[in-house]
């Protein structure tokens, strides 16, 4: 078995195939050591290929041979509730960090692949709430949500690929409006990643008919004053954020596109009514992660960062204002002049001459 580069000092692992509840007991813990966000599992005919998500990249880390990386699929599936048997359908489902003596909560994805089938573990911790204070976004952007925090009413949006920090900064705007005390909040989620104390937060079931826009109707008929939709995915779940938005809730969602403008692109589609789209939204902001240098080596990779160079994440975010100049574009369906005032490469360079990051990192992140 391979030896790892890790964060933390590795503990080597047996390689009898009966061993499989201790070895899978045991990347868990270090993948947790290591802060990754996820463990990957491709079992092939050799064994099992181990990666870990570290800052949002996956970086190949054990190779687990013969059977004992075929019966760690099936150790992960037997504690996750899944059919052991079947290996030909993706399956999800949970296990229980006390079944594996881990600090996390696990949930579990299979699926098949050519390659043999893999699994994906990904690790929900148990942290304080993050707060806007501490997000590390710049002082703008801060200033922007929390002047939207403060008011009744009215629509957040953020977009951004999946894994860039959307859900933290709605959890952290969250926090900063329970902390202000006096709002009935209510959360839609699928799943959720953090139990945020003091707010009413609701799990996504679709294969049980608790989609996100059957919920967000009865969720509303709760007396909320905020609710947060974890992602608006259809026409009905726009419309249903639209009109909350419109009488008198502080909402906040997400919203996949490549930009503030496109955000609004999107959300043109999927609510016809020009007058409703242009009187809800009230702060769009596009957010990406880029991986920070790591301080122990600076950048020449080292224990401390698996040998990637970086250790931790840092966000940049362009934010567009819906002030009266762009609700009057948006009547007149002309969305091509909206821009924030700092695009999010300026932000990137900015980054990169204070030296937190590298213009290589922000070139994976970006684009050209």
């Amino acid at each position: 078995m391979t030896q790892p580069m890790s964060r933390t000092s590795p503990v080597e692992l047996p390689c009898d195939p009966d061993a499989a509840p201790e070895v899978l007991a045991q990347l868990v813990r270090e993948a947790e050591a290591d802060g990754a966000s996820d463990l990957h599992l491709q079992v092939g005919a050799a064994g099992a290929e181990v990666s870990l998500r570290l800052d949002g990249v996956l970086v190949p880390w054990r190779t687990v041979p013969g059977e004992l990386g075929r019966r760690l699929l099936g150790r992960v599936k037997y504690l996750a509730k899944l059919q052991t048997y079947q290996d030909a359908l993706p399956q999800d489902g949970r296990i229980a960090r006390g079944d594996l003596g881990a600090r996390c909560d696990v949930r579990v994805a299979t699926h098949p692949t050519v390659a043999g089938e893999r699994a994906v573990l990904r690790l929900f911790r148990d942290s304080d709430p993050p707060t806007l204070e501490g997000s590390g976004q710049e002082p703008a952007v801060l200033a922007a949500l929390m002047e939207f925090l403060r008011q009744p009413s009215g629509l957040l949006l953020l977009t951004g690929p999946a894994g860039s920090g959307k859900t933290t900064t709605i959890y952290a705007c969250l926090e900063h409006i329970r902390s202000l005390g006096g709002r009935h909040i209510i959360t839609l989620e699928d799943p959720v990643e953090q139990v945020l104390p003091g707010i009413m937060q609701t799990e996504v079931d679709e294969p049980r008919g608790l989609t996100y826009a059957a919920a967000a109707r009865h969720l509303l008929r709760q007396d909320p004053q905020v609710l947060a939709l974890g992602e608006i995915r259809d026409d009905e779940t726009a419309g249903l954020a639209v009109r909350a938005a419109l009488t008198g809730h502080l909402v906040l969602s997400t919203l996949h596109a490549g930009s503030c403008r496109g955000v609004l692109e999107r959300l043109r589609v999927m609510v016809p009514d020009p007058a409703a789209l242009a009187a809800s939204p009230a702060l769009i902001v596009n957010q990406r992660l880029v991986r920070r240098l790591c301080t122990d080596c600076s950048g020449h990779g080292c224990s401390r960062c698996v040998s990637t160079g970086y250790r931790g994440r840092v966000p940049i975010a362009e934010f567009l204002r819906c002030d009266d100049a762009v609700r009057s574009a948006i009547r007149r369906d002309d969305l091509s002049g909206l821009e924030p005032a700092r695009s999010l490469q300026v932000l990137a360079d900015s980054l990169c001459q204070r030296g937190i990051t590298q213009p290589e990192e922000c070139h994976r992140v970006l684009g050209s």
